[in-house]
């Protein structure tokens, strides 16, 4: 396009700050269908507003996942969940994606078992309606954690995954400046200590977890053990990966292979108000 060659976009881009100027070029160069869009989306990104969002997707596990505003972005460090949970999962797994944001998990688990069973969950309508077309063979609810999914999944499932908010409160403010600005409060503050929301879906888990099954969460490094321990207190064992390439923290919780009467199915309604 006339005037706005590759370098020409990477200049603008790396005078306002752009580490990976040429990359982010080449992407919003793909991504315009005229120079009129183009420049639309050169000046937006100069002005601060985040890749995805301008451009309207991100990848992520090698898949194109649709990001509207607001939404939480795709992180490359939460590939190394993606693959954590990928390990633990067969052709006919019960999938469970809590706080699924764009349900980028959840579409990319479905991509490498498509035989499987797989729900998500948000409570922001932007992210639900993100997830419903990225995951076009999943099952997708709006609510808070566990209130949203059917009844009938207790004790059913097989796999659980959640990237739920873990920056502690007092931290957003040290955040990038495009999520600070960009991304929905909701999708990172985690609270006090940044595990209000992993509590809680560490409490839900006995009783929706299948006999063996597994719950996988993103967490930072330093929260890893602390969250490892209250894992081990609801009664799942526990393990701790992390990725030192990605900076990535995974704790898994993996439910006891004991089958209880429906009746005992730990009750998680303390966790859920």
């Amino acid at each position: 396009m006339e005037g706005h060659t590759r370098s020409a976009v990477a200049a603008r881009l790396r005078a306002a700050g752009s580490v990976y100027a040429e990359d982010e070029a080449d992407i919003l160069l793909s991504a315009a269908e005229t120079a009129e869009d183009l420049e639309r989306m050169v000046r937006e990104r100069v002005a601060g507003r985040p890749l995805e969002y301008t451009v309207g997707w991100a990848w992520f596990c090698g898949l194109k996942i649709v990001v509207e505003p607001g939404v939480f972005v795709p992180r490359v460090r939460t590939e190394f969940l993606a693959r954590q949970a990928a390990a633990r999962l067969s052709a006919d797994a019960v999938v469970v994606d809590l706080c699924c944001g764009t349900g980028a998990l959840g579409a990319a688990l479905l991509a490498a078992a498509p035989e499987a069973a797989v729900y998500a969950v948000d409570r922001d309508p932007a992210a639900v309606r993100c997830a419903r077309r990225n995951l076009s063979g999943g099952r997708v609810y709006e609510g808070n954690l566990y209130e949203a999914l059917p009844e009938e999944l207790a004790g059913r499932v097989t796999l659980m995954v959640a990237n739920a908010p873990y920056v502690p409160t007092a931290a957003l403010a040290q955040l990038p400046r495009e999520a600070r600005l960009h991304e929905a409060p909701m999708a990172l503050d985690g609270g006090a200590d940044g595990l209000d929301i992993l509590r809680r879906v560490a409490d839900g888990a006995p009783r929706w977890l299948a006999p063996g099954g597994h719950l996988l969460v993103e967490a930072s490094e330093a929260q890893g053990p602390v969250l490892a321990a209250y894992f081990r207190g609801v009664g799942l064992r526990e393990a701790v990966a992390s990725s030192e390439e990605l900076e990535a923290t995974v704790v898994v919780g993996t439910q006891s292979q004991r089958t209880y009467p429906r009746d005992r199915i730990p009750d998680p309604a303390r966790g859920l108000k």
